[in-house]
């Protein structure tokens, strides 16, 4: 028996070589296109995040706008329902002065107390930014007024305010009641 080993053919061992080194190159070759695939994912991937950061900037940007004007427009129009409900006091007030004879010196302390309770009251809602809505004689308007009815009328021009049932009121330039009025028409 012999002790040796066939000896390797060097075209086989340069052929294992270079079928090896063709291997390592394809891999590196593949390698290499994974990694820029990887890479080209990964910046869209950044592109979209910071999309998606700006947006929910904005967003909250814009939510904190909104709550800001939320809370602008509480303070401004949150008294509302509270002017509303005293609105017929002043009316109240005014059609107790109208009711009272003024020529009567024995009510004359009366009117006095009542008209600085009215003043005292218009006052106070003036402060709060309350305006009266007292459109005689004014062109009527359907924004601010609200017409009971329609008289004829030749001395003036139609749709012009002829007399005030009620007066209106206005807060923050937000209408709270309208005018109550009597509305002259064409004859």
């Amino acid at each position: 028996m012999s002790d040796e080993q066939p000896k390797p053919n060097p075209e086989e061992i340069l052929g294992e070589a270079s079928a090896e080194s063709v291997e390592s190159e394809n891999n590196e070759g593949e390698t290499l296109s994974d990694a820029g695939a990887q890479i080209s994912a990964l910046e869209n991937q950044l592109i979209d995040a910071r999309e998606n950061v700006l947006r929910a900037q904005a967003e909250a940007q814009n939510a904190r706008r909104r709550a800001e004007q939320d809370v602008e427009k509480a303070h401004k129009f949150g008294q509302d329902k509270i002017i509303a409900d005293l609105l017929p006091v002043v009316d109240n007030l005014e059609r107790a002065l109208a009711a009272i004879d003024q020529t009567d010196e024995a009510m004359k302390s009366v009117i006095e107390g009542i008209e600085l309770t009215h003043k005292s009251f218009v006052d106070t809602l003036g402060r709060h930014n309350v305006t009266i809505v007292d459109p005689e004689g004014e062109p009527f308007d359907p924004q601010q007024h609200q017409a009971m009815t329609m008289v004829e009328n030749p001395d003036v021009e139609p749709n012009t305010v002829l007399n005030v049932f009620q007066k209106g009121y206005v807060l923050n330039g937000r209408l709270v009641r309208p005018a109550m009025v009597v509305v002259a028409k064409a004859p």
